[in-house]
């Protein structure tokens, strides 16, 4: 049994939630994590780069020169790739770059990515933030209270326009619905801050 503290605003602690070893009591891989986050990143690359084949390019509709009698290397027509306006040999050409990843194993990733988070004490479940109006000092002085000083990713059950207009203009912190949590992200970010509700609904997710 896996217990983890809740707290308030001001980071004094309220309760005790249990939560689930299968998500949060995962043996550390890093192999696994390896894999999720190259899985990731290769899905987001554009693979837009294209260059054009002899068969694409324009012109080289006849013999650049008479095949005889000039001093030159015979040449067929101006496509051909060693001429300036010539079509590229073994150019990008746009193709995705997405992997395959067993959905088992994504799975893992995620609650070994959150295990990590928990055993490092950089996961912190808070009741709620409290605001009431949009206010960035005051989202400042509650991300500061928690203990985030560089970097914090804020998971929240669904959108909270206050609070997301509120911490917008702070650097180093985002905020995140419990449908987009990620491996990438959660690494990417010192400290995890999420609500009791996003806790929830993220092991419903991950049962």
């Amino acid at each position: 049994m896996i217990e983890i503290p809740v707290v308030d605003a001001s980071n004094q602690e309220l309760r005790r939630v249990e939560v689930q070893e299968t998500i949060f009591g995962q043996e550390i891989r890093k192999d696994i994590v390896a894999r999720m986050v190259n899985y990731q990143l290769a899905a987001r690359r554009g693979g837009n780069a294209s260059t054009k084949r002899r068969s694409e390019v324009s012109g080289g509709g006849k013999k650049p020169y008479r095949q005889k009698g000039t001093g030159n290397a015979r040449q067929g027509t101006a496509r051909a790739p060693q001429f300036r306006t010539g079509g590229i040999v073994f150019g990008p050409l746009p193709h995705s770059y997405e992997q395959k990843l067993p959905k088992k194993v994504r799975r893992m990733a995620l609650q070994v990515a959150l295990t990590a988070k928990l055993q490092a004490g950089e996961l912190i479940i808070v009741e709620s933030f409290g605001l009431t109006e949009i206010k960035t000092k005051a989202a400042k002085m509650i991300i500061e209270a928690l203990g985030v000083e560089r970097s914090g990713l804020i998971v929240l059950p669904e959108s909270d326009q206050v609070l997301e207009l509120s911490i917008r203009n702070l650097p180093g912190i985002d905020v995140m619905r419990v449908e987009g949590v990620n491996v990438y992200d959660l690494l990417a970010h010192e400290k995890v801050v999420m609500t009791a509700e996003a806790l929830n609904r993220l092991q419903e997710r991950l049962a």
